[in-house]
């Protein structure tokens, strides 16, 4: 549905964005990650026609973005970092203006309002002033904005930034629903947890360049390619530690949120042995598991911004 070839961007010969190669299915919900200034937003204008490449192409629902702008507009729906209203509007009035812009007048429009209105669940704000809504409403209203005339695809630009942990749950409850939708959704975020909740694949963007592409458990595991045990026992935990350290398949054991973390050696992938090696040590074993890597660490080794290990 997306397809960039050598996508690149500059400003006054500064490269924002590395030639990119990128394509998202139909139907995925693709999570674009990076820190502040990583090219997030200038990938996300470009795809939206409202930036022009420097040099490479781009083309959303098989048409060109600098070709065809107008085409690309009618199938996608974007939704920019911060949206403003217009003050003296009422939600329903808001809506009915942009049906308006998009074409859709009368009783068609009165449906789609009235979708839209249902599916953010703003129907109980439908009389409301737009200016009066809290930040979280505002991103639900400007997402019900941009599904009016039923784009494809829709972009997002930090759709949780600066809300509260019940908005951001909301509204990732709203994003779950466009991928049952099979809408064709891209979300930059500089918070992975938000998008390894919503997201089939995740893209790391840093300095201009894409990093990675993958699911969130490619992510980790490239990330953090060797394995860690955790483990607990009833007492002598000291013991224990020192026991497991003997053993050269153990590189190092630390305290992990009042468990202990064993990092094993490159290549063995298998921690049941420590439980054999605790056990024949007389150890009672509370708690085994394999420890899945964070991905704030992972995002953190992949750019090389991490501590040594």
């Amino acid at each position: 549905m997306i397809v960039a070839e050598a996508l690149e961007k500059r400003y006054g010969g500064k490269p924002a964005l590395f030639p990119l190669d990128l394509v998202v299915a139909e139907g995925e919900t693709f999570g674009l990650a990076g820190p502040n200034g990583a090219g997030k937003t200038t990938t996300l204008g470009l795809f939206a026609t409202l930036l022009a490449p420097t040099s490479g192409r781009v083309t959303v629902a098989g048409f060109d973005t600098a070709k065809e702008p107008m085409a690309v507009r009618r199938e996608l729906g974007y939704v920019p970092e911060t949206t403003g209203v217009y003050p003296d509007m009422r939600v329903e009035e808001y809506l009915a203006f942009f049906a308006a812009v998009h074409g859709i007048r009368g009783r068609a429009a009165r449906r789609a309002v009235g979708d839209v209105l249902e599916l953010t669940d703003l129907e109980s704000r439908r009389n409301d002033l737009a200016e009066t809504l809290s930040r979280g409403l505002r991103q639900r209203l400007a997402v019900a904005r941009v599904l009016l005339h039923d784009p494809s695809v829709i972009l997002l630009d930090e759709p949780a930034s600066g809300l509260d942990p019940r908005a951001r749950i909301e509204l990732r409850s709203l994003l779950k629903e466009l991928r049952r939708m099979a809408k064709t959704v891209v979300i930059s975020s500089h918070i992975l947890s938000d998008l390894a909740d919503v997201c089939v694949t995740l893209g790391v963007l840093d300095g201009g360049r894409l990093l990675f592409r993958g699911t969130a458990a490619e992510l980790a595991a490239h990330a953090r390619p060797w394995t860690v045990a955790r483990f607990g026992v009833t007492e002598n935990i000291p013991g224990a530690c020192e026991r497991l350290l003997a053993d050269p398949r153990v590189l190092s054991v630390e305290e992990v949120d009042g468990l202990r973390e064993a990092r094993l050696v490159d290549g063995e992938m298998d921690v049941s042995f420590i439980a054999d090696i605790l056990a024949r040590g007389g150890f009672q074993l509370t708690h085994l598991s394999e420890a899945a890597p964070d991905l704030e660490e992972a995002f953190l080794r992949l750019t090389g911004d991490a501590p040594a290990q």
